[in-house]
């Protein structure tokens, strides 16, 4: 439920921004066809987005402590 309320506001915040960019003066309904297949686009594949984003974070965090812990052992090896 709440996946469907951020991708509906996702969507249409793109929509939004690409209608005051792309339509003019005297817009036609073939002005609103690329916002609204471009708004309607990244409100589907949202989720996939910050999935991606998710994962890099927890693999760099997790890169991370591996070496922190690889540099303590180094650390203690070269002290003992």
């Amino acid at each position: 439920m709440i996946q469907r309320g951020i991708g509906v506001t996702i969507g249409g915040l793109v929509t939004l921004v690409l209608l005051l960019i792309m339509v003019g003066d005297n817009p036609t309904v073939d002005d609103y066809i690329a916002p609204l297949v471009i708004g309607n686009v990244a409100a589907f594949f949202w989720p996939v987005v910050i999935g991606f984003w998710l994962a890099r974070r927890v693999k760099q965090r997790r890169d991370d402590k591996i070496q922190s812990e690889v540099q303590r052992q180094m650390d203690d090896q070269n002290r003992g």
